[in-house]
């Protein structure tokens, strides 16, 4: 069994390194128990129609988005433009420190 820091958190950013959308970042929104997440990123994967995915699949890349852990924990859900918004910053961040 994977040690607990392995599993992510609601909230979390995510790499997905396995299946047909192999190389995009995605949110974790919900945890459904040891081995599998529930994934979205508001664009061509919404919230509403979630991938459940193994965690073996994803990497996690340990930033927990604060707005979209608050939203899911005080509201139950989160908006696809939240999502959009995290994993974009994210990703801008990223490419921004790599190109230095």
């Amino acid at each position: 069994m994977k040690d607990p820091e392995s599993v992510p958190q609601v909230g979390e950013l995510v790499r997905i390194i396995s299946g047909r959308d192999k190389g995009q970042y995605a949110c974790v929104i919900d945890v459904l128990d040891e081995k599998f997440v529930r994934i979205a990123d508001g664009d061509k994967r919404k919230v509403d129609r979630a991938k459940k995915k193994n965690i073996q699949h994803i990497e996690n890349l340990h930033i927990v988005v604060p707005e979209v852990k608050n939203s899911i924990a005080e509201t139950g859900r989160v908006t696809n433009a939240k999502l959009r918004f995290a994993i974009s910053t994210y990703i801008d961040d990223n490419l921004l420190k790599e190109g230095e």
